[in-house]
């Protein structure tokens, strides 16, 4: 149960830093896939601890969740805000579609650790 649970966690982070990876590199030039890796661990966690501790909070609970998120990427790749939004933005779409091609085909569910509300 351990194995399963940490092949489904590396497997999601994987795919998670996938779409930050080509979201940085489209919107900033930037082409490390390691330093995505890490972005999208800090980002799931900070999405977390911001989602735990202000997420009941009606509408501007998930907009703080939200916006950590997108601090996490302005702190870890050049640009300014819209950079990190369009980075965000890309990667939730990019990991949209790669769930889904691989969730048609019956391989995995449809979520991903390192890209929000995925």
């Amino acid at each position: 149960m351990v194995v399963a649970s940490a092949i489904v966690f590396v497997t999601s982070l994987l795919i998670g830093a996938l779409g930050i990876y080509i979201g940085a590199r489209v919107i900033v030039g930037a082409g490390d896939y390691d330093h995505a890796i890490v972005t999208a661990l800090i980002g799931a966690v900070v999405w977390a601890v911001v989602g735990y501790l202000v997420g009941w909070i009606p509408l501007l609970g998930p907009l703080l969740a939200l916006l950590a998120y997108i601090a996490v990427i302005k702190f870890r790749y050049p640009g300014d805000w819209t950079a990190a939004a369009m980075i965000g933005l890309l990667a939730w779409v990019v990991v949209l579609a790669v769930l889904y091609a691989l969730a048609a085909v019956g391989i995995t569910g449809f979520d991903a650790i390192g890209v929000p509300g995925v």
